[in-house]
């Protein structure tokens, strides 16, 4: 008997222990039916989770350090899957999710809310999935998007004695190494301490995309992604000699590409 015929596979991802404890123990009670349940830390473990799992439904936190669940939320579309979210957010931007025609949970989470929102979805998958997910969560997240949010406009790099002023349209890639994180433009390149993800909250997410747990990159700069010899997805960028990792978590962005 696999999984599926067990019942479906939820994958629960919340970066806070104890609420993550709490829902994790309110979904055991509340849908005995379920089969596997997984229990992800942060948005780059439930990328993972989507990857190897392909779970049925996602109870996502929207916030997240790192990869946040709306990122999270197009993998599990995209393989096919439902998605709850779970949010803090007051009660004004809650109708951003009502809008966007996803379901959501506020927290802390009410039983007899989880109860409901279980229901819709044991509903939604006894049939085909809608074709319009993933413009949904693309809705969702617009209307979510505070105006006026502070984008990164300047990096700031030491170089030698000097400090060099690098404007993010000239960044190409950004990636860990260390405790510092290496800009690369396309007429060189510097070293940073802003930790990779306090620079993603800052990055325009239709512009630059995270590959890999270090590595975020320009799209437009994006010349082709393959996989080697091994099996292993690698990236690469117009005009530069790099070979790049892609985690199999982030290879739903390149989907149609």
């Amino acid at each position: 008997m696999n999984a599926r015929e067990r019942g479906p596979i939820v994958m629960v991802a919340e970066d806070e222990a104890p609420q993550r404890a709490a829902l994790l123990a309110m979904l055991a009670e509340a849908w005995p039916g379920a089969g596997e349940i997984v229990a992800c830390e942060d948005g780059v473990e439930a990328l993972q989770a989507v990857a190897a799992l392909r779970p049925d439904v996602a109870f996502l936190d929207i916030r997240m350090p790192g990869v946040g669940g709306l990122d999270v939320a197009r993998a599990v579309v995209a393989a096919g899957g439902r998605v709850v979210f779970t949010t803090a957010y007051d009660e004004y931007a809650i109708r951003a999710f009502e809008a966007g025609a996803v379901d959501y949970l506020l927290k802390p989470v009410a039983p007899q809310r989880l109860a409901q929102a279980i229901e819709r979805v044991r509903e939604s998958l006894a049939r085909p999935a809608p074709g319009d997910l993933q413009a949904r969560v693309d809705e969702l997240e617009a209307r979510l998007r505070p105006q006026g949010a502070q984008r990164i406009r300047w990096i700031s790099a030491s170089v030698g004695d000097s400090v060099r002023m690098i404007g993010i349209d000239d960044v190409l890639l950004l990636q860990a190494q260390d405790k510092y994180v290496r800009v690369v433009t396309g007429d060189g390149e510097a070293v940073i301490r802003t930790p990779l993800k306090e620079l993603l909250a800052g990055l325009d997410p239709d512009v630059f995309w995270q590959v890999h747990r270090g590595i975020v990159v320009r799209v437009a700069a994006i010349d082709r992604v393959r996989k080697d010899e091994l099996g292993k997805w690698r990236l690469s960028l117009r005009g530069r000699d790099e070979d790049l990792p892609v985690s199999a978590a982030f290879l739903h962005r390149f989907r149609g590409m």
